[in-house]
């Protein structure tokens, strides 16, 4: 059993198929099944089911999962320890909500980058859920989510404080008072497992408020187009739409406080080893001006 026959292994359990599995690690497909056959004769059981649309893990396999995923990530731990300089270089890989990406993060990006050059940092958006999950399947050394997030095998520590606040067209003068009216609109939401989605839909739920319409978006910038165009209204935090706001491109109504804070955190796992080049990242976001946790501020 050797660490590439492991990331075969792996690679046919997320794909369900050989045949994919195959041509997304540039083998032939007879490798393929041979490496699984050598895996189960090593182990003594069989790893997958086989059936017509492709494979399955079976309860070994699952087993085998779990382990080969620590197996692999403790090799690339131990890579990066002995690699580890005072002088940060390598690479880090991070995930970040979509809002946080599009406003919070870039000048302190940019300062990393310039710098740091040595560091090959890249970025992945997603909502909250799927990040979380990224970071557990050690897909990324860490990710910015929408807290609190609580899971034992995750560290988290808070970054900034954000309020979050129902987003209209500027044309709309009825206020929160009247959100009945609002909702005559679409809900404009990012997919399933966004955080500030699933706030709004428990604000509605307790307001006993059903929205005629939810349509899912795959962006920041979609969203709010259709925002901006009287199409429907969203959730986001002030800091996206406030110089929208300001020139009168949106309308802005707060929800209450169990609603409308939440805190944006940096999860990593917990035998996660902290590199200097992270290690420097995150310190260059927490210092950043556009991210510095204040008690009481409004994000």
């Amino acid at each position: 059993m050797d660490t590439t026959s492991l990331k075969v292994f792996l690679t046919v359990a997320k794909a369900g198929n050989i045949s994919k599995a195959a041509k997304e690690l540039n083998f032939v497909q007879s490798n393929v099944t041979a490496r699984i056959k050598q895996l189960e004769s090593d182990l003594g059981t069989q790893l997958f089911y086989r059936h017509s649309k492709g494979v399955t893990p079976s309860q070994a396999g699952k087993t085998l999962i779990d382990y080969a995923n620590r197996i692999l990530h403790l090799l690339d731990e131990t890579k990066k320890a002995v690699q580890d300089s005072p002088f940060p270089r390598g690479s880090v890989s991070i995930g970040s909500m979509e809002t946080t990406a599009a406003v919070r993060l870039p000048p302190a990006l940019a300062k990393y980058h310039k710098q740091f050059p040595e560091v090959n940092l890249s970025l992945k958006t997603g909502p909250t859920e799927q990040l979380v999950e990224a970071v557990l399947q050690y897909e990324l050394d860490g990710a910015f989510v929408a807290g609190p997030i609580e899971h034992p095998e995750l560290t988290q520590q808070p970054i900034l404080k954000e309020d979050l606040v129902l987003v209209t067209d500027p044309l709309n003068e009825n206020g929160i008072d009247n959100v009945r009216e609002m909702l005559r609109k679409p809900i404009l939401v990012f997919r399933q497992g966004c955080s500030y989605r699933s706030r709004l839909e428990a604000w509605l739920r307790l307001e006993g408020l059903l929205p005629v319409q939810v349509m899912e978006f795959g962006s920041l910038e979609a969203i709010l187009g259709c925002v901006m165009s009287g199409f429907g209204i969203t959730l986001l935090p002030r800091s996206v739409v406030k110089d929208l706001q300001s020139s009168n491109s949106l309308s802005c109504y707060p929800l209450p406080n169990d609603f409308g804070k939440v805190t944006t955190i940096f999860i990593h796992r917990n035998d996660l080893f902290i590199t200097s080049a992270l290690k420097k990242f995150i310190e260059m976001v927490k210092a950043s001006d556009t991210v510095k946790l204040k008690e009481g501020t409004t994000g």
